[in-house]
């Protein structure tokens, strides 16, 4: 069983996500962790799972990202974001199951908005079936600083696993 994590990233902190994610989901399936930059179309996979940063309510437009670029203090991980990557996706998925996550800041869902639920909306249109609900991960800004909030990333590990157990019960089913 093999799942594929493609994710953006602009400080950081979505990618240790990623990687905390893979960590609790490969006690249940082979896992590969992949940049948006990095992948081209759809990779071959039972399991696509899709996270990024939160800005401007939704997924990151290319002015967001040179603003967060701008704040940034080291140069930013994802040259590429995920809206521009869904766009060049096509109905090819054939149901594939996907779940999305995104980190964003600890204000209401309603205030903050959500990359994940974007990202999901996007990808049922092109044919790929939810798992689970979207996921988020909190981030504070300290001192200049966006930061994972403490436990964060075990909380990611545990939805990881818990991701990997919903796959397991799919497979055992189909």
């Amino acid at each position: 069983m093999k799942a594929t994590i493609v994710y953006e990233s602009m400080f950081g902190n979505t990618e240790r996500v990623a990687k905390a994610v893979a960590e609790g989901l490969s006690r249940h399936a082979e896992v590969d962790v992949v940049n948006v930059d990095d992948v081209g179309s759809v990779p071959e996979t039972g399991l696509l799972v899709v996270g990024g940063p939160t800005h401007v309510r939704g997924l990151s437009w290319p002015s967001s990202r040179a603003e967060a670029a701008r704040q940034a203090m080291d140069e930013v991980r994802s040259k590429k974001n995920l809206r521009d990557w869904l766009g060049t996706l096509d109905r090819t998925s054939g149901g594939t199951p996907v779940a999305t996550f995104d980190t964003r800041i600890g204000k209401p869902r309603w205030l903050a908005g959500s990359a994940a639920i974007a990202a999901e909306r996007r990808l049922k249109r092109l044919g790929f079936v939810p798992l689970v609900p979207p996921e988020s991960f909190f981030v504070d800004t300290e001192k200049e600083e966006t930061v994972l909030r403490d436990g964060e990333l075990q909380r990611a590990r545990d939805w990881g696993a818990s991701l990997g157990e919903h796959f397991a019960s799919l497979r055992a089913v189909g």
